[in-house]
């Protein structure tokens, strides 16, 4: 099979690279191997939260003090600023609708009840404009009962820093109890798309108000709208107080709609989306990559004329570390990272942890490099380059995005 494009990983990257080159009509192929980060979706995505533990006011100007290894910075500043404004229009092409500016982050709270700074937040979730208050006083945390997944006390606890004063109250419903008597089946999934069927949404929103009653605001886990977002929003339109969702623990309501959105524009595009398929081995030729071999096609190849590996990092193993050696698993390119393991880990926990910034190797235009040299026709974006700890940045979904962006503006090119 021939393709223009193909893709490795099809997460947050490789959708978005993917979803750029088939809007300009290039013939596209993703290739996923399956579950992707964007599961762990917490509801918005970061381009810069901090620098040396420090929240960030102003991503774009603190982007250019950041060292000349980091992606941000071989993306380029100039370009950086303008792939900003393009990032959110894709996302709203998809049917995602994401608030935010990159010259000034905002705030959301978090499952441990406390204020992060970010750049985009789907409109699921509440944004603030500061860090040190709570626009409400007197607050009610509401859970389901049976669900685990939502930490309440962490949220109590978080929102007494800003003097807030909050009641936990769970409450149990018939249509749930089914999933409720086994505790692997009452999850953040499951319960969605009780409400996506439309059987518990009117009884459910009555209960909020009533549960409510008394307070200013309802803290709520995000479990709404795992196929379509309108179920949040009617959910938000029918309770009589302001409604904040918070994430739970994975997998992700809106994260797997995220998911299922963007798939979905890249297949409305024309693209391929080789679901639960592996790339086991590449093809080289005159320093070329001309076609991959899958575990599921076997000996039927996927040949292109460019390829980018978007395969993610340690979590979803695009890159593997052993007691022997650090490698990329798939087209055995260059690491960009400490050949001596000793050197892999700070004894301190929370320290900045050296491997974190490992990734593959690329030169300046992003092509990844195999024994030194690079590959003419093959780029690397997203969370598999090296250079920052996304972690302690807050800089994941921002890299993964535009750096996607910038490798396929290389390939159109």
């Amino acid at each position: 099979m021939k393709f223009d494009n193909i893709i490795i990983g099809g997460g947050l990257s490789g959708l978005t690279c993917g979803i750029k080159l088939a809007e300009q009509g290039k013939k596209c192929a993703i290739v996923s191997s399956g579950q992707s980060a964007i599961h762990f979706f917490s509801g918005s995505f970061d381009l810069l939260g901090k620098i040396d533990g420090q929240d960030v006011k102003n991503p774009l100007e603190a982007i250019k003090i950041l060292p000349d290894t980091h992606p941000y910075q071989r993306v380029g500043i100039e370009n950086i600023s303008r792939l900003v404004v393009e990032a959110p229009r894709l996302l709203d092409r998809a049917g995602l609708n994401f608030f935010g500016k990159a010259d000034e982050n905002h705030f959301v709270l978090t499952p441990m009840g406390i204020m992060k700074p970010t750049w985009l937040t789907i409109d699921d979730f509440t944004r603030f404009e500061q860090n040190d208050a709570f626009p409400w006083k007197k607050a009610v945390i509401l859970n389901f009962s049976g669900f685990l997944d939502f930490h309440t006390l962490f949220v109590q606890d978080g929102l007494k820093k800003y003097n807030v004063d909050t009641q936990i109250k769970n409450f149990a419903m018939k249509e749930f109890e089914a999933i409720r008597r086994n505790p692997s089946e009452m999850r953040s999934t499951n319960i969605a798309k009780v409400f996506d069927s439309g059987d518990a949404f009117d009884e459910f929103a009555q209960k909020v108000n009533q549960l409510s009653e008394g307070f200013e605001v309802v803290l709520l886990p995000a479990v709404f709208g795992l196929f379509t977002k309108s179920v949040a929003l009617n959910l938000k339109a029918k309770v009589n107080k302001p409604v904040v969702l918070l994430p739970a623990i994975p997998p992700s309501v809106p994260g797997i709609r995220s998911q299922i959105l963007l798939r979905k524009r890249f297949e409305e595009l024309g693209g391929t989306y080789f679901l639960g398929d592996i790339v086991e081995q590449g093809t080289f030729k005159n320093n070329r990559l001309v076609a991959v071999q899958t575990n599921n096609h076997g000996d039927i190849k996927l040949e292109a004329e460019q390829f980018v590996l978007a395969s993610g990092s340690f979590y979803s193993k695009g890159i593997v570390a052993t007691r022997e050696k650090l490698y990329e698993p798939i087209l055995g390119l260059d690491i960009d990272g400490d050949t001596d393991s000793e050197k892999w880990l700070d004894e301190k926990f929370f320290n900045d942890q050296p491997y974190m910034h490992y990734g593959v190797k690329t030169d300046s235009g992003f092509h990844a490099l195999k024994n030194g040299k690079p590959i003419e026709n093959l780029f690397a974006a997203g969370s598999v380059l090296g250079g920052a700890n996304a972690l302690k940045e807050g800089s994941g979904a921002g890299i993964s995005l535009l750096t996607s962006l910038h490798v396929a503006e290389q390939i159109l090119k």
